[in-house]
């Protein structure tokens, strides 16, 4: 019993320490963040893994966070329409379908509640606080996808989609870009990310990035994960492929002299 008691102390103890390393190096992550050209969820990444390159648990506090910054502070601000960015989204009925499913966890919430308040107070408690943690991440997950649209520089690509996945693709990272219908239409592999907005209809990529090897994305909750293919699909297809195959062949280019 006191083992145990003195091992979750410990663990306490620990947690609180990593919250002060946190809240002590705030200012300096927000610097950081301002004097970047980056979008928001790539700016704060970087910055956080440059001050803890190895401590998972800031890692996922900070992506929750994230999640209550675009939850709740993000409500004035517009997405970018600058040059060479595009949304993922528009084509598809994601948000609204967010929205649905946001409007189901209300209705579920409220039934619940009232049915276990009287028999199980203890769990009405865990399933409302459970519910309202959901409700609040998809109007995160939805301003991150407004706010973030995918952005194409000189010499990389930075997609994100919502709160769930980002990457940083570097062009000359990239081996082949495939736009086959026949191909893309496939079945896609487990080695794949997927940027792509989905509801009730079956959709595909307009294009798929074959990768010279894979390349880490950030997922849910800070994860870290290797892909070696990315699928996206974006509101405008044309000026997207067109620019990425310029960006491509500067690269390949480049590579040459």
């Amino acid at each position: 019993m006191w083992l145990g008691v003195g091992i979750e102390g410990v663990l306490i103890l620990f947690e609180l320490l990593l919250l002060f390393m946190l809240v002590k190096n705030v200012p300096p992550i927000l610097r950081r963040i301002k004097s970047s050209s980056l979008p928001l969820l790539f700016s704060f990444s970087r910055a956080v893994n440059e001050k803890f390159p190895k401590q998972t648990f800031l890692h996922i506090l900070c992506s929750e966070m994230l999640m209550f910054y675009y939850a709740f502070g993000t409500w004035k601000k517009q997405p970018s329409n600058e040059g060479n960015t595009f949304t993922l989204y528009k084509r598809s009925s994601f948000i609204t379908f967010q929205i649905m499913i946001i409007h189901a966890i209300v209705i579920e919430t409220l039934g619940l509640h009232w049915l276990l308040h009287n028999t199980s107070m203890i769990l009405s408690i865990i399933l409302l606080i459970l519910n309202i943690y959901s409700i609040v991440f998809f109007i995160g997950d939805i301003q991150a996808l407004r706010l973030n649209p995918l952005q194409v520089d000189d010499d990389c690509l930075y997609v994100s989609f919502g709160l769930a996945k980002r990457m940083k693709i570097r062009f000359q990272d990239i081996e082949e870009i495939i736009e086959d219908t026949h191909i893309l239409e496939q079945k896609i592999p487990s080695t794949t990310i997927e940027f792509i907005a989905r509801d009730f209809e079956t959709v595909h990529p307009d294009l798929l990035l074959i990768l010279k090897s894979p390349i880490e994305a950030t997922l849910f909750m800070g994860i870290k994960k290797k892909f070696k293919q990315v699928a996206i699909r974006v509101d405008d297809p044309h000026a997207f492929k067109k620019i990425v195959k310029e960006r491509l062949e500067k690269a390949q280019r480049d590579e040459l002299i």
